[in-house]
C-alpha cells in the first residue's frame, strides 16, 4: 500500500522500519504518561510480520521528508462480526493538527471495508482527548471489553452489514 496525504507518503511497513517504529510508538506514550509494553501491548510492532501480514491485517508508516512521522495498522480479532481492531495510529507532535488523523482513520475505514470486515474496533486511553474525539467524530460508539491494560475505553463502529 501506498498512498499520499499533502506532503505525506503513507505506505507499508518494512523490515527496516521496525526499530523506528517501534521508538516513535513509545515517545508518544511517554508524552502522555503512559506506558509502552515491548511485552505485551507493543509485542506487535516488534512482530508485524505475525500479528498483521500474516493475519490479514496492515501496518503502515507515514513519512515526512523521508523521516517516519507517524504509524497506522490494524488486524483481524475475534469480538464483533467479522471484525478488525484498529492500532497503533500514532504521529509525532509535529505533524498533528494537519488533518492528517482523519485522513488515516478514513483511508483504515476505506480499506478495511473494501477487504469484507464489517466492524472496526479501537482500544485508547482517556488521556488521549484529541484521539477521542475524532473517533466519535467518526461515528464510533464507545461498548465495553477493554483488552489491553493501559486503555480504559473502547470503540465499536459497524461499516457495513451483511
Amino acid at each position: 500500500m501506498r498512498t499520499e496525504y499533502k506532503q505525506f507518503i503513507i505506505r507499508s511497513w518494512e523490515k527496516s522500519d521496525r526499530e523506528i517504529a517501534f521508538n516513535l510508538i513509545a515517545s508518544v506514550l511517554s508524552e502522555y504518561g503512559l506506558g509502552c509494553e515491548p511485552t505485551g501491548a507493543d509485542e506487535d510492532v516488534y512482530h508485524v510480520e505475525q500479528f498483521y501480514q500474516q493475519t490479514g491485517g496492515e501496518f503502515w508508516v507515514i513519512e515526512h521528508q523521508n523521516k517516519i512521522v507517524g504509524t497506522a495498522a490494524y488486524y483481524p480479532i475475534k469480538r464483533g462480526k467479522n471484525a478488525v481492531e484498529i492500532r497503533k495510529m500514532y504521529l509525532l507532535p509535529t505533524v498533528r493538527g494537519k488533518g492528517l488523523g482523519k485522513f488515516l482513520l478514513t483511508h483504515l475505514e476505506e480499506t478495511i471495508k473494501a477487504k469484507g470486515f464489517q466492524e472496526a474496533w479501537i482500544e485508547t486511553a482517556s488521556v488521549l482527548k484529541v484521539a477521542i474525539q475524532l473517533y466519535e467524530s467518526h461515528g464510533y460508539q464507545p461498548t465495553t471489553g477493554v483488552e489491553t491494560e493501559r486503555c480504559d475505553r473502547v470503540y465499536r463502529k459497524v461499516l457495513s452489514v451483511g
